[in-house]
Order: structure tokens, then C-alpha cells, then sequence
């Protein structure tokens, strides 16, 4: 080929270039601004369950409301707006990026991990089944989704000793986290929450569950397994591999591995007493961002002090770990700009609402899978489990009974349609904050999930359709 014609190749692909992560998401932005002038404005009357206690949708109350369109300065308030909604995600990210870094400067992390990697050298392979398991009966159990960040650093820096890359790392956690959440064998926050709106026992049908918990653990290691190993023999096959050449110090070597000394074992001995009182905390009294931020602060401060910083060192290190995730910490308030137009124009409630229409009329087995899509689809719009269990079951809950769908089917069909997805849509906090940590942006993200998750909602619908069949139930 000549240099004329390369030059000519090499201008098509940049052409083709995907755009920058704020691009895509203010283009999101735009449209979405755009859609308020188009779908008529409405809501539903949320009311109170007797029962629960719950705030949930009145399915008969749907209406419309004056239209709100945005304006052409609303797309710039979004952003702010975003952020203040955002805010306590935004600063959660820069207190475990500040308080990681703190940790990781004492050489705990670096002398702990590097044995660990050694250990598993031969049998490196069974360290991503391992990591997705722990991680899914977090998610199955207390529901972990912005949880996961915390973990994230620990998950790369074993990846890389091993000789993966920061996406393996990433993986290994927050799809792990994933893979139980979206199974929800006993998540209380989705699974809980929809089958108390749907009247079902609390946590019936779990058998059926766990099936699903232990199918996406199957397909996701030998996912990760087959991309990990072609990453470990050849290295600028990894999707990051820009940022893995810009954070090639930050790799330990098994050849030369630090001495473990007595303040490492005391920085080791906080951090499990603080992720302990983390889990403890979540189970027991109900924490969430600030308690678990809280913690991770102190666990970071005191780690600090006992690997002989001095306070000095310990402030500077914490700057210089907030300030390497400022990216991606602003890509959540920006994310939540997207909610933000579609709440000010009133066209969230039209959406579902319209949805849910759209597939009353279909038959049973058909339905079911418009179920599932209206679900996938929503999930963009309402990324939050109890809050779409709030907002779609009490819709979907009648639906199913008058076309003879199971409750219980109904269900699952509202658990892959929220849990699948929040792995890739740009308006998951949690997604956004684990890219942040990771500093993995979100278009590689992208490009490295897309087939993962044609195969995990493939073999979602194929489990909705297994469970329609059957009378997945009680009822």
C-alpha cells in the first residue's frame, strides 16, 4: 500500500472515531430535551401501600399535565442540576479514590497482593470465577451496586500482577456484583420490593433464581476468561491498553516483590475491620453512601497513620487520589443530567405508561417478552431497582393478570430488565462511579460489554420463556 493510501486509511478511521464520553452523553441530553417537546407530558399519582408502606404507582391514575418542554439554557442547567442530584455519588468517588490512594502509598496493598498473585501463579485463571462469586452473593444478598467502587482498585491491581488489564480487574467486581443483582435471589431492594408490591411471598421461587445466578456466572468467567487470556498473551490486544501503557508503574512485579513489614499488617488489619463494619453496617443498620464513605474516609486516614505517613503526606496523597478521578466523578453528575430533563418535562411517566400499553394487547407468550423489553427499556429512564419496582410493577402486576401471565413471571421479567442493563447505560451511577475509579472510559467500557450483554438478555429471555411455560409461580 502506498503512503498516499495509508494516509487515506488512517483519516476514514479516525472519521469513524468514537466520540468523547461527555459527547455521548450530552447528545443523550439533547435528544432526550428534544422528546419533551414531542411526548405529551403526564404522570401518575403516587400513593402509599398499606401494606408496605411503600410509595408506588397508582395504575389507573395516569393523566396529563401542561407540557414542559426544556429550553435552550435547561440543557446547560441540566449538567449542574445533575450534579447536585449526583452529589452524593460525585463526592463518594472522590472520597474512595482520595482514601484508596492514602492505602496504596503505605505498600500494603502493593506487598499483600503481589503474594497473593505469586500464590496463584499456574491457576491465575481461577481467580475470575472466585472474584465473580464473592461478588454475586454480595449483589444477591444486600443488593451491591455503588458499593462495588470501593473494591474495584484491589480487583485491577491483582488483575494486573497476574498480567490482565485494568477491564479483567473491573470485571471481575462489578459483573460479579451483577450477576447477583440481577438473578436478585435475595436482593430485597428489587426482588423484596417487587413481589411485595405483586403480593407474592418474600423471596418465593428462589430455586429458580439460583439457576439463573449460577448460568450468568458460567457465561460471565468464560467471557472474562477468553478476553483475560487473549490480553495476557498479547498485550496490545487489551481494550484499555493506552491506559495500561500510562499506568505501567503502578503494575507489581512478582519478580521483585516487597517485604511485608509490621505496618503493612496493621494498614491490612483496618481494612478488613472497616470493610467488616461496611457489610455489618449495610445489613444491620441500613448504611448507604455517606456511612459507607464515612467509613472508607476513616479506614484510609487511620491506614495512613499506621503505615507512617504523617499527616502531611497523608493530606497530599489524598488530593492526588481524588484529583485522578475527576473524569469520571463528573460523568455521573452529568449522566444524571439526562433524568433530570426527562423529570422536568414530565415525560418519564408518558413513556412507561405508553409502554405498558403498547403490549397489553399481545399474546401470552409474546407479551412476556414485551414485558421484558418495556422493563429494559424503562431501566434506562429509572435506573434505580426500587425505584422501577415502584414506578412499573404496580402497572405490570394487573397487566400480567389479565393476560394470565404469572406474578411471579412478572417479576423476573421486571429483575433482567432492570439488572441486565445497568452494566452499560450511561445513567447508572454505579456503572459510572466504577469507570471513574477504574479510569476506564466509558466508550472502552462499551466496546469490551456489548456481547456480553447480547448474550446475557439472549439468555434472559430464553429463562422468561422457560419460566411462562412452566407457571414459575405460586402464582
Amino acid at each position: 500500500m502506498s503512503q498516499k493510501e495509508t494516509n487515506v486509511s488512517s483519516e476514514k478511521k479516525k472519521l469513524f472515531k468514537m466520540p468523547h464520553t461527555y459527547v455521548i452523553l450530552c447528545m443523550v441530553i439533547l435528544v432526550m430535551a428534544v422528546l419533551t417537546y414531542v411526548i405529551p407530558a403526564g404522570e401518575f399519582i403516587r400513593v402509599e401501600d398499606p401494606n408496605t408502606g411503600r410509595t408506588v404507582v397508582d395504575p389507573a391514575s395516569f393523566h396529563t399535565v401542561e407540557q414542559n418542554p426544556a429550553h435552550f439554557f435547561d440543557l446547560f442547567k441540566a449538567v449542574p442540576n445533575g450534579m447536585k442530584a449526583a452529589s452524593s455519588i460525585i463526592f463518594f468517588i472522590f472520597i474512595v479514590g482520595g482514601a484508596f490512594q492514602i492505602i496504596t502509598a503505605t505498600g500494603a496493598i502493593e506487598a499483600s497482593i503481589s503474594r497473593v498473585a505469586l500464590s496463584l501463579k499456574g491457576n491465575d485463571k481461577l481467580m475470575i470465577p472466585l472474584f465473580l462469586i464473592i461478588f454475586s452473593i454480595f449483589g444477591g444478598t444486600i443488593g451491591m451496586a455503588e458499593e462495588a467502587i470501593v473494591f474495584v482498585p484491589i480487583g485491577i491491581a491483582l488483575a494486573r500482577a497476574l498480567g490482565y488489564d485494568a477491564i479483567v480487574g473491573t470485571a471481575m467486581v462489578s459483573l460479579g456484583a451483577a450477576c447477583g443483582f440481577t438473578s436478585g435471589f435475595m436482593n430485597p431492594f428489587t426482588v423484596g420490593v417487587a413481589q411485595g408490591i405483586a403480593e407474592l411471598p418474600p423471596f418465593s421461587g428462589i430455586e429458580y433464581r439460583l439457576v439463573i445466578l449460577v448460568t450468568m456466572i458460567v457465561i460471565t468467567s468464560l467471557y472474562l476468561i477468553r478476553y483475560g487470556s487473549k490480553v495476557k498473551s498479547d498485550p496490545s490486544k487489551s481494550i484499555v491498553r493506552e491506559l495500561e501503557i500510562e499506568e505501567k508503574d503502578k503494575v507489581i512485579d512478582l519478580s521483585n516483590i516487597p517485604a511485608m513489614e509490621s505496618q503493612h499488617y496493621l494498614v491490612l488489619l483496618n481494612m478488613i475491620v472497616g470493610f467488616g463494619f461496611i457489610v455489618y453496617g449495610v445489613f444491620n443498620w441500613g448504611w448507604y453512601i455517606t456511612e459507607i464513605g464515612a467509613t472508607f474516609l476513616a479506614m484510609g486516614v487511620i491506614g495512613g497513620m499506621l503505615g507512617k505517613l504523617g499527616p502531611s503526606k497523608v493530606s497530599q496523597e489524598f488530593v492526588a487520589g481524588a484529583r485522578g478521578i475527576v473524569f469520571g466523578a463528573l460523568v455521573v453528575g452529568i449522566a444524571r443530567g439526562i433524568l433530570v430533563i426527562m423529570q422536568d418535562g414530565f415525560i418519564i411517566d408518558s413513556m412507561i405508561n405508553g409502554l405498558a400499553n403498547a403490549i397489553q394487547n399481545l399474546p401470552n407468550a409474546i407479551a412476556v417478552l414485551g414485558m421484558y423489553i418495556v422493563q429494559v427499556i424503562i431501566n434506562f429512564f429509572i435506573p434505580s431497582g426500587s425505584g422501577q419496582a415502584a414506578a412499573t410493577m404496580p402497572i405490570m402486576v394487573p397487566l400480567s393478570d389479565v393476560l394470565t401471565i404469572n406474578r411471579q413471571v412478572a417479576v423476573t421479567a421486571y429483575q433482567f430488565g432492570d439488572g441486565f442493563t445497568n452494566s452499560i447505560i450511561p445513567t447508572s451511577a454505579a456503572l459510572m462511579g466504577v469507570l471513574s475509579v477504574a479510569r476506564i472510559s466509558y466508550e472502552k467500557w462499551v466496546k469490551f460489554l456489548w456481547p456480553l450483554m447480547l448474550i446475557w438478555l439472549g439468555t434472559g429471555a430464553v429463562f422468561l420463556i422457560v419460566a411462562n411455560a412452566m407457571n414459575y409461580g405460586p402464582f
